[in-house]
């Protein structure tokens, strides 16, 4: 067995008492103000810590607002186009119909152009004196059937054309409508001037 130790026993001389009293309250006096320093400087610390918190939440909070001020005035100006837009397709279609009309116009005087050109053989038969004259009219008659042709066909694609964008106009402020939506409601929640 391990030979016991003797406990430690305090001195009775009262100068070394006082001496060992005095440097333990020395340690405890420099632990106290350590520990005070330590906590004076994490108290900086996490007060700077939460003022740069608030800088960076102000500045992000700024960011936001311009940000949807922004969003507000681009959705605003959007929908003004889209209405406006609309107000011009609506005028390009009254157009088309007008020049519809006048297409089934020229398309009728068209067709009654076989009959000029039946009473026109007619009257070559009982005129024999204008033929060289009718069968030159008779040529020109032919053209303008041609170039009539070729309008009503080109007028038709214009027509259809018109047709498929006043479609797709349609399509597009619907979609509109429905994009510009979330930023109607949020404009009624927060309102911006």
């Amino acid at each position: 067995m391990a030979p016991e130790l003797p406990e430690p026993k305090a001195s009775t001389d009262e100068s070394v008492l006082q001496a060992q009293y005095l440097r333990a309250l020395s340690s405890f006096e420099g632990i106290m103000l350590a520990q005070i320093e330590m906590k004076t400087q994490l108290s900086n610390r996490l007060n700077w810590t939460i003022r740069a918190g608030l800088i960076l939440l102000g500045g992000i909070a700024i960011s936001i607002l311009v940000l949807l001020l922004t969003l507000s005035s681009q959705i605003n100006r959007m929908s003004d186009m889209v209405v406006a837009m609309n107000t011009h397709f609506e005028s390009v279609t009254t157009r088309v119909d007008n020049i519809t009309r006048a297409m089934d116009s020229m398309e009728k005087q068209v067709a009654l152009m076989r009959q000029v050109g039946e009473a026109t053989a007619k009257m070559d038969e009982e005129m024999a004196a204008m033929q060289n004259y009718m069968q030159h009219m008779r040529g020109d008659v032919t053209g303008v059937q041609r170039e009539l042709s070729a309008v009503k066909d080109e007028m038709a694609g214009i027509a259809g054309t018109i047709l498929s964008m006043n479609g797709e106009v349609g399509m597009m402020g619907r979609e509109m409508h429905r994009l510009s939506k979330p930023a109607r409601t949020l404009n009624r929640m927060f309102p911006f001037p």
